[in-house]
């Protein structure tokens, strides 16, 4: 059976899909033209599926409609919802979807090639078994390891890398197999070489997964949203999709080049990532019990008030704690009432604060802090020689110095965050017990310009908008 001509027209929707969703790419590579990206998003999505609906009989239109309205209504519902400091899980659950999609059009194609145009008398055509063959096992390694990355994330599975003895050999043995099996699936198109390559994919996509640390999710949502790319541009050739394609390479190769900038970020190698997370050498430097008897100072929301209303300028790195405690909103109103006191104040966000790219940005945004008043490292770092006050909330290996100075810590090499030159620090976490993801101590905590700020990092902050107000 042939495939169907697809029509000149349809051709050119597509195309013109594809030009949105560039479009959209580069609005949301800012938070000021975010909005902007997500409409061209969604007006490119609009025309791939009714250039999909109109040109292909794949089923009923009622049943398609009551399809579309239920995720739809699902998507609705969960954006209303969901809070802004879930964020990262719902985005890991997202692709975890994106990937049983694609299993499941490879499943379909597999046990029905006649309706998708592949195959004759039976036998399917040996490009679209490799097609096949990689985008189910793209799409199950997408699935699996998102599930896990949800759980991780949502704080229902340890943070914590779960080494497994011989990972490493049981992982390249597996992906070893799947690759193997693609191949022979050229030659071989029996159910149990379909189903086995399906099967081993999960199975390495949760292996893959686990032995990652809480420190290195920014680089795995990342990369599970490249996986998710190339899985649904597999599936476009078996389709004979031309959108897909051109969407699936899109996100695919977005998600690469961010998961590089993300590595980049921490002076890590992908491979590194990938084979085990933050922590995971325990032989590493950077033992925080062995330090926790050092001498600190502690402050109050006071002082703090009182010493940022008299700076100059204080410069604000938000992390994953701020997302926690959900301090967004009582920051923005520091931020505002220390501006009024005639305080120049600016955010400086490190590429893997949080939990995922962006985090942080999106969080400021949605507390609707200026944009001109928010920067990236490279942007901000030099300032900090100058700044009165650096106010550190929630953050901790992003302003660690062991990252410049021990060789021997699990994040030397990482570009951090040059606090320790600023006059005073105000650091704000909630005990001096713990350690960040990457389970080392950081030596700002004792610096004589430190002051620590014990207290959930919305109350405090709520504290010192009390006292800058009196």
């Amino acid at each position: 059976m042939e495939h169907a001509a697809v029509p000149a027209w349809a051709m050119i929707a597509y195309l013109v899909a594809g030009v949105f969703f560039i479009f959209a790419l580069r609005g949301l590579s800012s938070p000021a033209s975010s909005r902007r990206g997500n409409r061209f998003g969604m007006a490119g999505m609009l025309i791939a599926v009714v250039t999909t609906l109109v040109t292909h009989e794949v089923a009923a239109l009622p049943e398609i409609l009551g399809a579309i309205a239920i995720g739809g209504g699902i998507g609705w519902f969960t954006a209303r919802k969901i809070a802004m400091t879930d964020m990262p899980q719902l985005v890991a659950a997202f692709h975890s979807l994106v990937g049983l999609a694609a299993v499941l059009v490879a499943a379909a194609a597999f046990l029905n090639p006649g309706a998708f145009g592949i195959a004759v008398d039976g036998v399917i055509n040996p490009v679209s078994r490799v097609e096949m063959g990689l985008g189910a096992a793209i799409g199950a390694i997408t699935f699996s390891g998102s599930v896990i990355a949800f759980l991780k994330l949502a704080g229902k599975m340890s943070g914590a890398p779960i080494l497994l003895p011989m990972r490493h050999i049981i992982n390249l043995g597996t992906l070893a197999a799947i690759i193997g099996l693609c191949g022979y699936f050229t030659i071989d198109q029996s159910p149990w070489v379909f189903w086995t390559i399906t099967a081993l994919a999960f199975l390495i996509g949760f292996l893959l997964i686990i032995p990652i640390g809480g420190a290195d999710m920014p680089v795995v949502v990342s990369m599970l949203n490249s996986y998710s790319g190339w899985a649904a541009a597999a599936m476009g050739f078996t389709l004979h999709n031309s959108a897909m394609i051109i969407t699936g390479a899109l996100v695919g190769s977005s998600g690469a080049i961010l998961s590089y900038i993300m590595c980049r970020a921490m002076n890590r190698s992908f491979i590194s990532v990938i084979a085990g997370g933050f922590g995971a050498d325990s032989s590493g430097g950077g033992d925080g019990a062995a330090k926790s008897d050092r001498p600190w100072k502690a402050g109050s929301a006071e002082d703090a008030a009182y010493m940022m209303a008299q700076a100059e300028s204080v410069i604000i790195i938000p992390g994953y704690g701020m997302a926690v405690a959900q301090a967004q909103h009582a920051l923005r109103e520091m931020g505002d009432l220390l501006k009024k006191e005639g305080v120049s104040v600016k955010y400086a966000i490190h590429p893997v604060a949080g939990r995922m790219p962006g985090h942080m940005n999106v969080l400021l945004a949605e507390a609707n802090v200026p944009y001109d008043e928010v920067f990236e490292l490279e942007d901000i770092n030099s300032e900090f020689a100058q700044a009165d006050v650096a106010f550190i909330i929630g953050a901790n290996d992003v302003v660690n110095p062991a990252a410049k100075t021990d060789k021997s810590s699990p994040i030397y090499g990482m570009p951090v965050f040059d606090v320790d030159k600023a006059k005073t620090i105000f650091f704000i976490k909630r005990s001096m017990g713990g350690v960040g993801y990457a389970g080392v101590d950081n030596d700002v905590f004792y610096m004589d310009q430190t002051m620590m700020l014990l207290a959930d990092a919305k109350k405090m902050v709520e504290d010192i908008v009390k006292s800058l107000q009196h």
